[in-house]
């Protein structure tokens, strides 16, 4: 099923000079896949979305509809094979990614893709592998990075305003457990939630984690332990550059999404604090009051969201390397397995343990 419309072939003007502007596809159109069609649509200079897909119909069409986006398909191939549409945005399933990588390799797309690529280390491969012959960028989806109070942080440690990086603290607690049926196929708390966290830890040192020890529980819901998995857990990390660091998470913050990184050095500290819908703090005799965080990832993370998608349109407009690779992407995903290994063996674990190639 097509939209009426046709494809625009046009370019942008960008420091002076015409640069041609990417047309996208994305493919599943879930609650982030809006989202990003929103900002492709709409916020996101030198991208032009021409189409959407979702194997339902009904969901494709709505998301082309709220985007003004001229196709809809319930065939993902169907972006694949438009010679017109250079670079595809993957969202769907976790079970899907690496397929849909490779296809979209093997059809010239350049590829953004949502975390994690795959729950298996040598299916990453696999898809890694494939990315480089077909020679396109890839970029994923930890869009933390790109938040400009953690972007500071990591500005202020590598330009040694706090001195030498002794320790790193990150929360990272959600507002309320996700479905089971998503627990069921999620891969696990550490695949899913502490991912995220894997990954700016790196990202704020600078340094690879060497051993890990990671606690877990059941502490929020027992139907997350009869999936098999767990929903509180803390990370305690070493770093290679001698750095010490911990992970404190939580599928339950009555209070709103708790997220707050600390950076303590031999100079000094650095912080980030929660995200507000404003600053106003009430002060009375019965104490002082202020809003409650803002409640979920969506709210809390929309301009790190478009900040990366500006960032992987603008690696393919200017041939450059994308921001987060399909490596960052793999390490995070041994960190993940080494904790999961940690949290069952009750021991510390390196990730070398995991992957012999970080040794």
């Amino acid at each position: 099923m097509t939209r009426a419309g046709c494809l625009n072939q046009g370019a942008e003007r960008k420091g002076g000079h015409s640069v041609a502007a990417i047309n996208v596809g994305l493919i599943g159109t879930g609650r982030i896949g809006r989202m990003h069609a929103q900002h492709l649509a709409f916020r996101v200079p030198g991208a032009r979305l021409l189409a959407v897909a979702n194997r339902s119909a009904e969901a494709a069409e709505s998301c082309a509809a709220e985007s003004q986006v001229p196709a809809a398909f319930t065939e993902y191939q169907r972006i694949l094979d438009n010679p017109d549409i250079h670079a595809v945005v993957i969202c769907t399933s976790t079970d899907t990614h690496a397929r849909i990588i490779e296809e979209a390799a093997a059809a010239g797309k350049h590829i953004f893709c949502e975390k994690p690529l795959d729950l298996d280390l040598a299916r990453i491969d696999q898809v890694l592998a494939a990315v480089a012959k077909a020679g396109v960028k890839l970029q994923v989806g930890f869009n933390r990075r790109f938040d400009s109070n953690f972007r500071r942080v990591r500005e202020l440690v590598a330009g040694g305003e706090i001195g030498e990086p002794h320790i790193v603290h990150i929360i990272d607690r959600d507002p309320q457990p996700p479905p089971i049926e998503f627990v069921r196929c999620s891969g696990g708390m550490f695949l899913d939630l502490t991912i995220h966290d894997f990954d700016m830890v790196r990202y704020l040192i600078s340094s690879e984690v060497t051993e890990l020890y990671a606690l877990g529980g059941v502490m929020v819901d027992a139907d997350i332990g009869r999936a098999g998995d767990i929903d509180t857990a803390v990370v305690a990390l070493r770093f290679a550059n001698g750095a010490m660091g911990s992970i404190d998470n939580s599928r339950q913050a009555v209070y709103g999404y708790d997220q707050r990184v600390e950076v303590f050095g031999s100079k000094g500290m650095v912080a980030v604090s929660n995200k507000k819908p404003d600053t106003t703090e009430c002060s009375t005799s019965r104490g002082v009051q202020s809003a409650l965080p803002l409640h979920w990832f969506v709210e809390r993370y929309t301009d790190s969201y478009i900040a990366e998608m500006r960032a992987f349109i603008e690696c393919v407009q200017e041939d450059k390397p994308p921001p987060v690779t399909g490596l960052d992407a793999r390490i995070a995903s041994v960190m993940a397995h080494a904790a999961s290994k940690s949290h069952v063996e009750k021991r510390p674990v390196k990730p070398s343990e995991i992957d012999t190639t970080m040794r």
